[in-house]
């Protein structure tokens, strides 16, 4: 299913829980132009879903794409709650700002494969996580990742997706 084309606190606004590990690498192991954020979020724990978002969009103000930024944070919620609520496991969230834009991508340790689907209107909003990150990420897809699986998203540097 491929489409081509920390820091714990006690609590408090922007502290981390101390379940949820945050780390900023400046120049990691992709070279001295690469940014990533990592954050190990426990087992079915929601309430990370809010605290990567708000991570995440403080790790994207250096982008300069608010738009895509915007996007980003959607996704990554939707791929963030759908590790959490369908794999009862730790999830990792790591993203890579580079060169060529950004890449997101949440490791679960379930290996069943997510599927997009229609939705049925009778579901609410289930169902509508991987069809919104297959129409607005500029690739995404899925990976065996040792126990379990990655599943990720790009979005470049401009335009729309």
């Amino acid at each position: 299913m491929t489409r081509q084309s920390g820091r714990s606190g006690p609590g408090g606004i922007g502290s981390s829980p101390p379940n949820v590990r945050d780390e900023i690498a400046e120049g990691a192991q992709a070279g001295p132009d690469r940014a990533q954020l990592t954050r190990r979020l426990g087992r079915s724990d929601l309430s990370a879903v809010p605290e990567v978002r708000a991570a995440l969009r403080e790790f994207l103000r250096r982008w300069g794409q608010p738009a895509r930024a915007d996007i980003a944070e959607l996704l990554t919620s939707e791929l963030v709650t759908n590790a959490l609520v369908h794999t009862d496991h730790d999830a990792i969230v790591t993203a890579s700002l580079g060169p060529r834009g950004l890449r997101v991508e949440v490791r679960d340790f379930v290996g069943r494969r997510p599927e997009p689907r229609v939705p049925n209107a009778d579901d609410g909003t289930n169902g509508r996580g991987l069809v919104l990150v297959q129409s607005l990420a500029d690739a995404w897809g899925v990976r065996a990742h040792g126990v379990g699986k990655a599943v990720w998203f790009e979005l470049n540097g401009g335009g729309t997706a």
